[in-house]
C-alpha cells in the first residue's frame, strides 16, 4: 500500500478532551446559527413554483434579481454556469402555479424587452407534498442511523462500539447541517442525499479502524485499551488520509467547477468528508475508550 504518511505515534486517547472540545465548539456554532437563522429549506420541502428560462442575450444575475424585485416577486434565483440560464423559485403555498409563472415571465419581458428567452422548465410542489417529503427525508436519516448502530453492534458484538460509531455519524451530519445554516445554503432532497452519503462514507472508515482494534485485541489481549486504540488508529492513519484525500479531490472539483446545480450537494459532501475523516480518528474511537472505562469502573 502507498504510504502518504509514515509511521505515526500520536496519542489520540490522551488528546481526546481537546478533540471533544473542538467538536463541541463547532457544533455550538451550528446550534447558534440554526437557532437564529434556522434552516433554509428548498422548494422540495416548502412547496412553491419553479420557472427556469434561458436568454439569448447575456443577462447578469443582478439584473434578474432587480427584475423580480420590480415585479414584486420574492424569489430565490439560481444561475447556471456556462449558460445564460436562470431558475426562479417562489416558495410557499400558491393557488395557481401558472399565475405565478406568468408573473415571473412578465417581469422578464418588462425588464429585458427584445431579449428572447426559452422556457426550459416549469414545476410546482404543493405544500402537502413538501411536508410529506420532509417527513420521509427525516425518516430516511433516522432509519439509516438506527440500521448502522444495529449493524456495528452485531458485527463487533458490542453495543458501545455501535453507539460510538453512530455518535460520530451524528457529529458529521450535524457539523454539515451547521455549515449549511451558517452559509445560508438551501437544503433540498439532493442535499439530503449528500447527508446520507456522508453517513455511509463515514461509518465505512470507522469500521476499518474498529476492525484493526478487534485484530489487535486478539493479538495483544493484555494491552491496555488506551494503548491499543492509539496503536490501531496510528496503523490506519496513512490509509485513512489517502482514501479521504481521493474523495476530497473529487468533491472539491465538483464544488469549484460543477456549477450551481450541484454546488450545495458538493459543499455538503466537502464539509461532511472533512468532518468524517476527523471523527473517525478523533471521536468514534475516543468515545469507545471513554465509555469502556466508565463501564469498567
Amino acid at each position: 500500500m502507498i504510504k502518504l504518511v509514515g509511521k505515526t505515534n500520536i496519542d489520540f486517547v490522551g488528546k481526546r478532551f481537546a478533540f471533544f472540545g473542538l467538536s463541541a465548539a463547532v457544533i455550538l456554532a451550528g446550534i447558534i446559527s440554526l437557532s437564529v437563522k434556522g434552516i433554509n429549506l428548498g422548494l422540495d420541502f416548502t412547496g412553491g413554483t419553479l420557472l427556469q428560462v434561458a436568454f439569448e442575450q447575456p443577462v447578469a444575475i443582478g439584473q434578474v434579481r432587480k427584475a423580480m424585485s420590480d415585479a414584486g416577486i420574492e424569489a430565490v434565483i439560481q444561475s447556471y454556469t456556462g449558460r445564460n440560464a436562470y431558475s426562479v423559485r417562489v416558495k410557499g403555498k400558491q393557488d395557481n402555479v401558472n399565475e405565478v409563472a406568468n408573473r415571473i415571465i412578465k417581469g422578464f419581458e418588462t425588464a429585458f424587452p427584445g431579449n428572447k428567452y426559452t422556457e426550459e422548465k416549469r414545476d410546482y410542489v404543493g405544500p402537502v407534498v413538501g411536508r410529506d417529503l420532509a417527513k420521509k427525508a427525516m425518516f430516511a436519516i433516522i432509519l439509516s442511523l438506527f440500521g448502522i448502530i444495529i449493524y456495528v453492534a452485531f458485527r463487533f458484538s458490542n453495543p458501545i462500539w455501535g453507539a460510538a460509531g453512530v455518535l460520530a455519524l451524528a457529529h458529521d451530519v450535524f457539523v454539515t447541517m451547521g455549515a449549511l445554516s451558517i452559509t445560508n445554503r438551501e437544503i433540498d432532497l439532493v442535499v439530503v442525499a449528500a447527508l446520507l452519503t456522508i453517513a455511509g462514507y463515514s461509518i465505512n472508515d470507522t469500521i476499518v479502524i474498529f476492525d484493526r482494534m478487534r485484530e489487535n485485541i486478539r493479538k495483544f489481549p493484555k494491552m491496555p485499551l488506551g494503548q491499543l486504540i492509539n496503536v490501531s488508529v496510528n496503523e490506519t492513519v496513512s490509509r485513512t488520509i489517502i482514501t479521504n484525500l481521493t474523495v476530497l479531490a473529487v468533491v472539491l472539483i465538483l464544488f469549484v467547477f460543477g456549477g450551481d446545480v450541484i454546488n450545495n450537494f458538493a459543499f455538503a459532501m466537502l464539509i461532511g468528508s472533512i468532518a468524517g475523516t476527523y471523527s473517525t480518528m478523533a471521536i468514534a474511537t475516543q468515545m469507545v475508550y471513554q465509555w469502556e472505562n466508565k463501564s469498567r469502573r
